[in-house]
């Protein structure tokens, strides 16, 4: 009999299932991880000064990965939320909760990195250019999905209204996406997903994209991480519960 997509969530949505998978592959996504990031900051450091950016030119190497992840990341938010929604897995709800704080911090860095390209080579800091201003609206998103499961105390309700919040906002994944393609803005369009005639020379192309290959590995070790964390977090709540412990009267929201 062939499995569907809908077997593979039941079967991965169980909570000792995914326990059993993450204690198997999350200490060596980090090892993969760390020896990526590795690699890709050497062959990055090792890279030729660019002729227009000059030195500059190496915060490519955190920035754009760091882009491609916060959109990464807000995408896997909504699907989780959908899943949790559609098929009723409390894992999903989970895995959104557990990316978010990742995602933040991803579309944070973009932001940091952004504005430390900007001022040597825009002559400015900040300015309201359509793809700074929709990467620093899908931050702000971010925020408010962690704020919402901090705010609400139960953790249904929460996990409801957070789900709404991550699904009516992924509308601004797109608007980041192509932002420099429906405006006029002065951020460059995409210089690497023209695979058949990339804009980089292979001496920043290949650096780049080790380092994207590395984040996605990082934030996959992250979630996993986190997502564990959150599983043990609820056992201990209801254990504490089951057990008439004062200790669940001050919910955990870590």
């Amino acid at each position: 009999m062939q499995s569907t997509g809908s077997d593979w969530i039941h079967y991965l949505a169980n909570p000792h299932r995914f326990m059993r998978l993450a204690a198997v592959v999350t200490w060596p996504l980090w090892g993969v991880a760390l020896a990526l990031m590795i690699w890709g900051l050497i062959l990055g450091f090792a890279a030729p000064p660019d002729y227009q950016q000059g030195e500059t030119v190496r915060i490519m190497f955190v920035h754009v990965p760091a882009a491609w992840m916060s959109l990464f990341a807000y995408t896997f938010i909504f699907v989780a939320s959908v899943v949790a929604l559609v098929f009723r897995h409390s894992l999903g709800h989970v895995a959104a909760r557990a990316a978010a704080p990742v995602g933040a911090v991803f579309a944070l860095t973009t932001l940091v990195t952004g504005a430390l390209w900007g001022q040597p080579m825009w002559g400015t800091w900040w300015v309201w250019d359509a793809r700074l201003t929709s990467v620093l609206v899908l931050f702000l998103i971010y925020l408010g999905y962690i704020a919402i499961w901090r705010a609400i105390d139960a953790p249904d309700v929460a996990a409801r209204a957070a789900s709404v919040l991550a699904i009516v906002g992924f509308i601004n994944v797109p608007i980041v996406k192509f932002s420099v393609d429906w405006w006029n803005t002065l951020h460059q369009p995409a210089s690497v997903s023209r695979f058949a005639r990339p804009a980089l020379h292979s001496d920043f192309l290949i650096p780049l994209l080790v380092m994207c290959v590395a984040f996605m590995v990082l934030f996959c070790a992250l979630v996993f991480t986190r997502m564990q964390s959150e599983i043990w977090a609820q056992r201990s709540r209801r254990l504490d519960e089951e057990t008439g412990s004062p200790a669940h009267q001050g919910r955990s929201n870590g």
